[in-house]
């Protein structure tokens, strides 16, 4: 059989399973579209690639398949950067194929040319630039089995369009490429009987788990764990979901903006089961002093990630998932009850008290309502900013893979988008975008890509006319001094949804706020909701910069 490069690529794109492909064409990449023309992928139009790059990772982080996505060459490519390097960081398997000048015409600064090889290298778990129209038949099915094994993660595919149009003949398909088993990482009966050990000996134990657990689809084993062993349980950010938020053993999130009595459970602990975690700085504060009365146990399926934060009393190189099924059995049943009531006595020292009062213009306060409003499926996503951190702190993440939001690259402009992947994904559940007024604007043109949908999406604008976080930076560390923090102009967002054809609601306006939040949630279709919050509120407590855990401030 006879193909050109373009039509291999977007076949062998079928093969995967992929059915939804976001992207914007462009001169080095209309082959591609070409063929794509043929094709049953269903393709979304953005109106930045940004948006396509973050379209990708709603699809990839709410079901754990790869997203793709599509640019052309020059500012196409450059333009993705920011959405592959916020993959890399969170570990979320995307594909980006972008267009490139004619292999010839690489490196004479031919019109819209940049080295997309070179620029992501950084940035990828790996990437291709692709000399021959053959050469696809190896590298696109290589790029879904990187992107998916071990720690999953970014993969680009450069491809000149000159090797696009390049006819070539061949006999068969190559088969799919997939990941490699998580068992090709074993776990010694001697590793897990030595954890099990450290477990059975430890008075004050506690689970810190990550976006690891999720990735390897662990949540059920690692809850069995805890309930087995009577053992609490911390997340982080990238963790949100993985154990049910009413247990009284889910501490909660850890960290920058977690909650006092969280943090300092964890400086009481004896035992830390660090399971898919990396030992950020917005989880441990000064990582020298982070569970310095512990010993650590460390789980990763990354051997790059063990002993770079924060050195291991004991660790494993696997995935958590294999871990967790040999050592399960392994441990005996314990109720911790005395380790449970002093953790209970903590959290009455340190109380969290949540707003109850639907008239007031609290964050907490909105995102208990939303969370009262939003059916038990619904997906939320979140920009980046206060109401990122007020959204972890409160709203009851139902499961994994139901919170999606940017973590080590912390992106303003992830939420809506990531939103329309979420669902476009996965049709016939609510996706709640839960964004700032100084977020919304960096990918605010996607309002027309979610007009074109039609989607169940509700985008919750939190209004406080700020960039919140910068502001309360400035006050709490740098004397109140204010500079570029506060927005002159601000808006009408409500008309600017009505301007794309979308509908849109200014709560300010409303008779009854809550009546018409509870309508922009639970009516089909999509929903731009302007909603109010005072602009002076903090997101307490907090770990000053450079601090230890238990020395947060507010809250």
């Amino acid at each position: 059989m006879k193909h050109t490069g373009a039509e291999i690529l977007v076949r062998l794109l079928e093969r995967q399973g992929v059915d939804v492909i976001a992207g914007v064409p462009g001169g080095s990449n209309l082959p591609i579209y070409h063929a794509l023309n043929k094709s049953s992928i269903r393709h979304v139009l953005t109106r930045h690639e940004q948006g396509a790059g973050f379209i990708a990772q709603g699809i990839a982080r709410s079901t754990g398949k790869v997203g793709v996505c599509f640019a052309s060459s020059g500012p196409g490519a450059t333009n993705l950067v920011t959405a592959i390097a916020d993959a890399k960081l969170d570990s979320v398997p995307i594909i980006a194929v972008t267009g490139q000048v004619a292999f010839p015409m690489i490196g004479t600064d031919a019109f819209q040319e940049v080295d997309t090889y070179g620029m992501t290298i950084p940035i990828t778990k790996h990437n291709f630039l692709v000399r021959s129209a053959k050469e696809l038949l190896t590298v696109v099915p290589e790029s879904f089995r990187v992107a998916l094994s071990g720690r999953p993660g970014p993969v680009v595919i450069d491809v000149p369009k000159n090797v696009q149009n390049e006819s070539i003949e061949f006999d068969d398909w190559p088969e799919p490429g997939k990941a490699d088993p998580v068992e090709s990482i074993p776990v010694s009966d001697a590793d897990a009987a030595k954890i099990a050990g450290m477990i059975r000996d430890a008075k004050r134990p506690v689970i810190y788990a990550g976006g690891g657990i999720i990735h390897s689809g662990a949540s059920e084993k690692l809850r069995e764990l805890a309930e087995k062993n009577g053992i609490p349980l911390t997340w982080t950010l990238m963790g949100a979901g993985i154990y049910p938020a009413d247990d009284p053993k889910n501490l909660g999130m850890l960290g920058m903006h977690g909650s006092r009595a969280t943090n300092i459970a964890m400086r009481e602990a004896d035992l830390l089961l660090a399971l898919g975690v990396r030992f950020d700085d917005r989880a441990t504060g000064d990582v020298k002093r982070f569970c310095e009365n512990a010993k650590i146990v460390h789980v990763d399926i990354d051997r790059s990630e063990i002993g770079k934060n924060r050195k291991a009393d004991f660790f494993v190189h696997a995935d958590a998932g294999v871990l967790l099924d040999k050592l399960v059995p392994l441990v005996g049943k314990n109720d911790r009850a005395e380790w449970l009531a002093r953790i209970g006595e903590i959290r009455r020292e340190h109380p969290v008290r949540l707003p109850r009062n639907p008239d007031s213009r609290n964050p907490l306060e909105l995102i208990r309502l939303i969370a009262e409003i939003a059916p038990e499926d619904a997906i939320i996503t979140t920009d980046v900013g206060q109401h990122q951190m007020w959204a972890a702190q409160a709203y009851p993440v139902k499961g994994p893979r139901m919170f999606l939001t940017s973590g080590g690259l912390g992106t303003m402009g992830f939420g809506f988008p990531a939103a329309i992947g979420a669902a476009i994904a996965n049709p016939g559940k609510r996706v709640i975008c839960l964004s700032g007024d100084g977020s919304i604007q960096m990918n605010i043109q996607e309002m027309a890509t979610l007009a074109d949908l039609g989607l169940d999406v509700t985008v919750i604008v939190m209004n406080n006319e700020h960039l919140g976080l910068v502001r309360q930076q400035q006050e709490l560390f740098y004397n109140g001094t204010y500079i570029a923090s506060k927005f002159v102009t601000n808006p009408d967002f409500a008309a600017i949804a009505r301007g794309y054809h979308l509908r849109g609601v200014d709560l300010r306006a409303e008779k009854d706020p809550v009546a018409a939040l509870r309508r922009s949630i639970l009516e089909a279709g999509p929903w731009i909701v302007d909603a109010p919050i005072h602009s002076a509120e903090n997101v307490f407590p907090m770990v000053p910069p450079g601090a230890s855990n238990e020395q947060m401030i507010g809250g």
